[in-house]
């Protein structure tokens, strides 16, 4: 399977789901551990400087996710590949290549300009593990949207695992020699160099490495830009919000925002990790269903649903315990907060599941158009002169909702796909 010829093996099967699912669930895990050992290792003031780090790593690894988008969807557009057999073709790795690097240097070249703003330790070294971590990512996007194209979910889940057992292995071996805040960041971009990995130990994976997309370059940028740009937003909700919440702080946020930062991390974590490492799934699900794409959109938002309505439960009832019993009694949240960041991580789950519905339908205007939206409004309101808890928590509600209503109305204002 090396050539643009070689389609995809049919729909996304439960079978395709248990194993992402499965993979997702170690990462998640991994993940945790990695959080764990920098809270109980770091004091909270020390934790919402690594928060920071994390978060903007989160942020422009987020963006790249935009690669995997275009790349599933292009890989796994069959009707235009029987429609056009011998049209041009590009390679989206090689296109991948080339947009980290031009990434990288923008990072590195541009960190005058605002690194002092965003790291308050470590800051060349912080700017040099972002440049290089952001270009190895996008590389990892990029094939696991290749892997995703033809249902190679295996390997994906492997390249998923494997990016997760680095940095909780770098992250490990931080907190077992006492390297500190350093190693942490280290193990936070660890995960960057995974592809590789796979790309020596798999025939499969080097297989899909060597797919080309319908279309030429220029097609296939300008949809992974609207792509990139929408992701990049998302992420600015999702991995990048402790950098949001810093800027519109005006100042250190201290032990109060490391409190506030591991809280938001760990509420929305069971829901959206799932659905950041499926996005290969859903975009190929949605791809599959492009003839109703907003029923397709009903059991994945009712599974949504149902389980926030669960965590939101869980966080009020049991969250302030366990936030103290794992990693420590500075770091103390009320019940009705944890309840709150819950809900809010529902909302950005349900948004997620809408953007992927529409990049799968080809709206990357209305795409990029709702994570806009959602991000500009959640920035506007965390501006509110409220309390830090409370402008939090209507920030992170309150944003996606807008951002959702974009996408839905973009989806149901195309007709259906036959």
């Amino acid at each position: 399977m090396t050539d643009a010829t070689a389609g995809p093996s049919g729909a996304v099967t439960r079978g395709s789901v248990v194993r992402v699912g499965a993979a997702t669930a170690l990462s998640a895990l991994c993940g945790y551990a990695v959080l764990y050992l920098a809270a109980r290792d770091l004091e909270p003031a020390g934790f919402s400087v690594f928060g920071v780090f994390w978060g903007a790593f989160g942020l422009a690894s987020g963006a790249a996710f935009g690669l995997l988008q275009e790349t599933t969807r292009e890989v796994r557009s069959l009707d235009r590949r029987r429609a056009d057999p011998e049209g041009e073709r590009t390679h989206p790795l090689r296109i991948a290549t080339g947009v980290g690097l031009a990434a990288a240097a923008l990072i590195a070249l541009t960190s005058p300009l605002w690194s002092a703003h965003v790291f308050v330790e470590d800051r060349l070294l912080s700017v040099a593990l972002l440049s290089v971590g952001l270009a190895g990512f996008c590389l990892h996007t990029t094939l696991l949207g290749a892997l995703a194209g033809v249902d190679r979910w295996s390997e994906y889940g492997a390249l998923m695992v494997t990016d997760a057992v680095l940095r909780v292995t770098v992250a490990a071996a931080t907190f077992a020699v006492g390297w500190g805040l350093g190693g942490y960041l280290w193990a936070t971009v660890a995960g960057s160099i995974a592809w590789l990995l796979m790309m020596l130990a798999s025939p499969a994976t080097r297989a899909a490495a060597r797919l080309r997309a319908p279309g030429g370059t220029m097609t296939f940028l300008r949809g992974a830009g609207h792509s990139i740009a929408a992701a990049g937003a998302s992420a600015v909700l999702v991995m990048g919000f402790p950098v949001l919440l810093k800027a519109t702080s005006g100042g250190d946020l201290g032990a109060a925002g490391g409190v506030v930062i591991l809280a938001v991390t760990l509420t929305r974590a069971p829901l959206l990790v799932p659905l950041t490492a499926m996005q290969g799934n859903l975009i190929a699900h949605f791809v599959d269903q492009r003839s109703h794409r907003l029923r397709a959109l009903i059991v994945p938002a009712a599974v949504v649903g149902a389980l926030g309505v669960v965590g939101v439960a869980a966080a009020g009832m049991f969250g302030p315990w366990l936030l103290q019993a794992a990693f420590g009694a500075e770091y103390v949240a009320d019940g009705v907060l944890l309840a709150w960041f819950t809900a809010a991580a529902v909302a950005i789950a349900l948004l997620t599941l809408t953007g992927a519905a529409t990049v799968a339908a080809a709206l990357h205007r209305g795409y990029a158009a709702g994570w806009l939206s959602a991000t500009v409004a959640s920035a506007l309101l965390l501006l509110l002169p409220l309390d830090l808890e409370v402008r939090t928590v209507v920030a992170l509600l309150c944003g996606p909702l807008l951002g959702m209503a974009v996408h839905l109305v973009a989806l149901a204002r195309v007709p259906a796909a036959g």
